[in-house]
């Protein structure tokens, strides 16, 4: 929060995002009322029920009830997105059509098709609190995110973007404002960890900035209580809209077909973005407001293109992965090989990896823990590793990076793969913490060369014993540089559900590091 924000302000300035979603449903409820009242006498009317979102649905009703079609009742029914995609995979009456906010949400659901014509649309901004946007230089120039998010003081919140797609196109627009840094991919982690701080610490005070629709802005301001602040939104180019697409849902009789088809023609036509409804056109053209709020730009914004599939499971499993607590055990490879050079960088593959490593701490909420371990071969008697630092919560093993710095290569070391991820996961499965995503991480630039160690067959065998789903303790193995084994690390981790992950390029193990903790926890 800014320097000269009350207290009282600051305890109101989370965006009352449940209160406006009922007041929405209740209007959109009022108008379906209406609409159904509208039928002709002497003829049945076909009742043609319309599942909308409840940010839309009072402007779809306010349609439906203009068309005045002869014998047709129109049921606009506002319904939450999430809420309707599971019951249409379900066994529930299905609607004839549906407007849900996003086409994300069309994928959620069984028997729907995967995309349809969008019929409105409100940009996903950063909300931030007036008192906060003002100090920062608005009104005298636009907000941007980079700017906001790099302000000292903010307190940031983020809705679940499992549940709700301003989340996910928050997470696209975070993903964009770290790309110029000079390590993306800790610049995006740092930024994730700065909004999920407010989902576990209770602390760290109400949100100050939060991504939110435009129309939530909207709405905000105009019903503003007493000492409540305005938000000013912040626009990213980045950032996916809100489309609100209009599917048609099998099975709808001749009659409720062609009314169906009638009112996707009307809202097509924009009957749905009216001075009052507080939403754009399609194209994200300009507000159509007789008095637009000050706080929103009124000009055109343009929505980055609707990700594949893959791309949002992947921004959503990498949120996933700085949103748990872990126990995690950390092996790695200090053969004589990690001493290469990496070209480009003045740097050996070691260094890399311990930087990477020392980064992915900020990866991990406070109560996480972490224990790192060296390994090569016959690095403590005749056994093939040794501890670094010890379990410890990740702020103590911040506190002790310099003996992580410290540990060096082995200049004839061979790598003693197998007997060490053996005994560590033995280790892992002794120590093994419920509520904690529990898992072993090896990091390695080659192939188990330990002549008098397990073979991968016994290995393989002993680690299948280990696996309890009920108690799963996941294996990470990621290979760094060109002489990393794929075929040897993919079935290293088989026998215990873990997964396998590249990086020719020893100076991109940072990335690949974080992305494969996330994956991890997003799967778990």
């Amino acid at each position: 929060m800014g320097r000269h924000t009350t207290a009282r302000t600051r305890r109101r300035m989370l965006l009352p995002l449940m209160a406006l979603a009922l007041a929405a449903v209740l209007g959109a409820a009022t108008w379906a009322a209406v609409a159904l009242a509208r039928s002709d006498p002497g003829c049945e009317p076909a009742r043609v029920v319309v599942a909308a979102s409840p940010d839309i649905a009072p402007a779809v009703t306010q349609t439906a009830r203009d068309l005045a079609l002869a014998c047709v009742a129109f049921d606009v029914q506002p319904r939450e997105s999430l809420q309707m995609a599971e019951e249409l995979s379900g066994t529930a009456p299905r609607p004839q059509a549906w407007i849900p906010s996003s086409t994300l949400f069309l994928r959620r659901a069984d028997g729907v098709p995967a995309s349809g014509p969008s019929v409105a649309s409100s940009p996903v901004v950063l909300a931030v609190a007036e008192p906060v946007a003002k100090e920062l230089g608005w009104p005298r120039k636009p907000l941007t995110w980079p700017e906001v998010l790099g302000s000292p003081g903010i307190v940031a919140g983020m809705p679940d973007p499992v549940r709700d797609p301003v989340g996910v196109s928050a997470l696209l627009a975070l993903r964009d404002v770290a790309k110029d840094a000079s390590d993306p991919a800790a610049a995006y982690m740092a930024l994730l960890r700065k909004f999920s701080t407010t989902t576990s610490d209770t602390t760290a005070g109400s949100p100050t900035v939060f991504p939110a629709s435009e129309n939530a802005v909207l709405r905000h301001n105009s019903a503003l209580a007493e000492g409540e602040a305005a938000l000013v939104a912040a626009y990213s180019p980045a950032s996916l809209s809100l489309d609100y697409p209009f599917v048609e849902i099998a099975g709808a009789n001749e009659r409720q077909g062609r009314a169906v088809a009638e009112l996707k023609r009307a809202l097509l036509y924009g009957s749905a973005t009216g001075p009052q409804a507080g939403l754009r056109a399609s194209g994200g053209q300009a507000l159509r407001l007789t008095e637009t709020d000050q706080r929103v730009a009124a000009e055109g914004q343009r929505s980055a293109e609707i990700p594949a599939a893959a791309e949002v499971d992947k921004v959503l499993s990498q949120w996933a992965g700085v949103n748990v607590s872990a126990r995690v055990q950390v092996l790695i490879d200090v053969s004589g090989s990690m001493s290469a050079p990496v070209p480009g960088t003045g740097k050996s593959r070691l260094r890399i990896t311990l930087e990477a490593v020392e980064n992915a701490l900020h990866l991990f909420k406070s109560t996480s823990q972490v224990r790192f371990l060296a390994f090569a071969t016959k690095m403590d008697g005749e056994r093939d590793y040794r501890e670094i630092l010890p379990m410890a919560p990740v702020g103590r093993q911040l506190a002790a990076v310099d003996r992580l710095r410290a540990v060096r290569a082995v200049p004839d070391g061979q790598t003693g793969l197998y007997d060490s991820v053996l005994d560590i996961y033995r280790l892992a499965r002794k120590e093994w913490e419920p509520g904690k995503l529990n898992l072993v991480t090896v990091m390695t630039d080659g192939r188990n060369t330990d002549p008098g160690g397990i073979s991968r067959e016994n290995l393989m065998a002993e680690l299948g014993k280990l696996r309890d789903p009920d108690r799963p303790v996941p294996l990470i193995a990621i290979g760094i540089g060109p002489d990393a084994d794929e075929t040897e690390l993919a079935q290293l981790v088989a026998p215990v559900g873990g997964q396998a992950f590249l990086s020719r390029d020893p100076a991109k193990i940072g990335e690949v590091f974080y992305g494969a903790l996330g994956r991890i926890a997003g799967a778990g």
